[in-house]
This record gives structure tokens, sequence and C-alpha cells, in this order.
């Protein structure tokens, strides 16, 4: 895999029955590869990995890499509650062909350093595929240092890249200053897009991408072609948005932003539910006030 660029962390799209509409997933990765991304990220949070189950990732797997074909990569996010299921989850992703896997922790246990570690390096021996590390410790309860990752990469080849979503801008240099260019260092939040970019992150696993990939890419070409000026506008524009990627509810508001956009649906999967009332009218005000005003991207 290469590891650059605005990679989305792809939403899982559901019918109104609510079971997987992999009709409109192939046509929604269709889009966003035209609008130039390289890679895409299955499973992860914000494609509600926790509510599929395991036959269901592995189809979601098989017709992602069925559409892009050679033309992407797929990375397989690894959600699970043990590390026997996500092990068990790599080596599916690893044989219906995807080209990397994102390794997160597991969900509901909140480890210690020592048993997140090690669950991290059971996933990373059972593949041969480029591994991203997923840091987020305020979704997961665990936060993964530097120091860490260090060790993690010098044992483990396949430990290729980091998605970094401590919301701590200063986490950016310690990661370069300890780690050089071992690993690709990803911006893991949408409202620290800019402040990665200019600390020499080599890409972003992005969630509004999935609504407005356009704008999602052009704001890294700009800061790589040094267009800075331009790059402050679109990120000015863009950041009311961005923080929907923050919330606790950032599923439903990503989708809600998709429907309005009509490159998606609002559906999501129990125990999530679409937004209802007062909350909806404030986020749709938001979301429609900021499309109005949206730039026109060349």
């Amino acid at each position: 895999m290469i590891w650059k660029g605005v990679i989305p962390a792809v939403t899982t799209p559901f019918t109104p029955t609510l079971s997987v509409d992999h009709a409109f997933l192939a046509k929604h990765l269709e889009r966003m590869l035209e609008a130039g991304v390289k890679a895409f990220v299955m499973l992860g949070s914000l494609g509600e990995g926790a509510t599929l189950t395991s036959e269901e990732k592995v189809t979601i797997l098989e017709t992602a890499v069925k559409t892009v074909g050679q033309r992407a990569a797929i990375v397989a996010g690894v959600p699970s509650l043990s590390t026997t299921e996500a092990v068990h989850l790599a080596k599916r992703a690893e044989a219906v062909g995807c080209q990397g896997l994102m390794v997160l922790p597991p969900y509901v246990y909140k480890g210690d350093a020592r048993e997140t570690e090690a669950h991290y390096r059971a996933v990373l021996e059972a593949t041969k595929l480029d591994c991203l590390l997923y840091n987020n410790p305020v979704a997961y309860g665990t936060d993964v240092l530097p120091e860490q990752m260090l060790a993690l990469s010098k044992d483990h080849a396949n430990l290729k890249a980091v998605k970094e979503s401590s919301g701590d801008a200063r986490r950016f240099a310690s990661i370069k200053a300890l780690l050089g260019d071992r690993l690709a260092l990803f911006v893991g939040m949408d409202d620290l897009a800019m402040e990665g970019f200019l600390m020499g992150t080599e890409g972003w696993i992005a969630g509004l991408v999935n609504a407005l990939p356009e704008e999602s890419v052009r704001l890294l070409e700009l800061v790589q072609a040094g267009r800075t000026k331009e790059a402050f506008e679109l990120y000015a524009w863009f950041l009311p948005l961005l923080r929907l990627d923050t919330h606790v509810k950032f599923v439903q508001y990503i989708k809600l932003v998709q429907q309005e956009v009509n490159l998606g649906s609002e559906r999501v999967r129990p125990p999530r539910l679409e937004l209802v009332g007062e909350e909806r009218e404030r986020v749709l005000a938001l979301i429609r006030g900021s499309l109005a005003a949206r730039p026109h991207i060349h």
C-alpha cells in the first residue's frame, strides 16, 4: 500500500429495512474515486462496524474489493469485542483481497497499556497485510503513546501507519520526533485536518469526505502545493461541518450531510436512531447554512 492522501472512513449504507445496501455502496465508492481518493477504510466506527454481523463485514469488504479493483486500496477495519474475533476478521479480510488493515482496540473492555499492546501484536502477527494503527483514546478509552508505537514498529514490519485521533495537536510532533518516517502519520479527526497537514502528516482518514469528497481532496492538495492562504480559506468554510465528526452522534450527523447532498441516506442501525425534533433542525440549519456558502472547487 501507498499510505498517502485523503482516505475516506466509509459509511455503511442501509436499505429501508436496514440491511446493507451493497448497490449503493458500490456507487458511493465510485463517486469518491472520481474525486481523487486512493484508498478506503471500511468497517470503522463511522462505518457502524459494531452493529454489523461477522458475515456482513466480510460481504462489505467483498463488495468494496470487487468495485474498486486495482484502482484503489481497501483497508479493512477490524472492530471486535475480543482479540480472537479481530484476528479472525483480519484473516478473512486478507483472504478476500484487502490491501491493508486498520487495527483498533477492542470495544467495551478498556484495557491497560499491556493488554492493548498485546491485542495489537496479535492482529499484526496474524496477517501479512500492511497495517494502520488506530489511536483514539476518546472513543476507546486507551491511549497508545508514541513510545508504544515505536516498540510495535520495531517488532512488526507490517505496521506501516498510524491514524492519530487523540485530539492533541502536539501528538503529531511527538510521533514524528520519535518515529521519523518509520510510520506514515494520518490525521484521524476531521476538525484537526489542517493542523495535521501543517505538521507534516501524510494524509487524512476523513469522515466528511463521504459527503464532500472534492472539498476534502482539494484541502490537502492546496496544502501540499504550498497554497496555504487558499487552504485556510477553504478550511474556514469547511470547519463547522468538520466539527460534526467529533460529536458522539457523528455517524448520524455525517449521514445527514450525505443525505443533504444526495450522496447517501440518514438511515442508521440501532442503538443509534435518526435525529428528530430540535436536534435535527439545529444540525440541518448548520448543514444547510454551510452548503449555501459552498465554494466552487475547480
